[in-house]
């Protein structure tokens, strides 16, 4: 969902270390911001607390950051240009769709139901809700069962490339799709996946 069928990468980018400014740390190695990238909310918040020494559980933590998206995924979040006719194009085409998604799974549906877009999938799964972020295949993996599908038959779409080569390792069909926050990597990309868009 982030960065694929929403421009939310922006405000994720900026989260951690918003989050961590108002607990007083103020500089954040830029190699704690990298490792978070594959994680869920809550290992992402036990990194925190282990490198920073926060108080609270990672699951207190975890709500917090939540609580500090949750307007974005409310409010101002938007579509990616052209994803909407693309999803309604393919619900025409009779392709079942879902969400495998890093994203806590009821901010996942605030944004697409806002959106007008939830109705295209048939369900929203978190990797929160597997236990697993995606540098595990996990998420894709239950998603497809789900589905009925193995994972040959079916398409992952990613922007991000460590989310490209697990899907791929673990047998999918993989669609790279642009995002500027992975643009440095976008060469690996696309020499990976199965096929890649720019936009919509």
């Amino acid at each position: 969902m982030d960065g694929t069928l929403v421009d939310s990468m922006v405000y994720w980018k900026r989260l951690a270390a918003e989050f961590l400014a108002g607990r007083g740390v103020v500089q954040v190695p830029g190699e704690i911001m990298e490792r978070i990238k594959p994680m869920t909310m809550t290992e992402s918040a036990a990194l925190f607390q282990r490198e920073f020494g926060l108080p609270g559980t990672p699951q207190s933590a975890a709500a917090a950051m939540n609580a500090m998206m949750d307007e974005h995924y409310r409010s101002d979040i938007p579509l990616k240009s052209g994803a909407g006719e693309y999803l309604d194009r393919l619900h025409k085409n009779g392709v079942r769709m879902c969400v495998a998604s890093a994203t806590a799974e009821h901010l996942a549906r605030a944004c697409l139901g806002r959106l007008g877009v939830l109705g295209y999938f048939e369900f929203v799964l978190s990797c929160e809700a597997v236990g697993a972020g995606k540098n595990s295949p996990a998420v894709y993996c239950a998603a497809a069962q789900r589905l009925g599908a193995a994972p040959e038959q079916a398409a992952v779409y990613e922007d991000a490339l460590y989310a490209v080569r697990v899907a791929k390792n673990a047998g999918f069909y993989v669609v790279g799709v642009y995002d500027e926050s992975a643009a440095g990597c976008w060469d690996e990309i696309c020499s990976l996946a199965d096929e890649t868009i720019r936009s919509f």
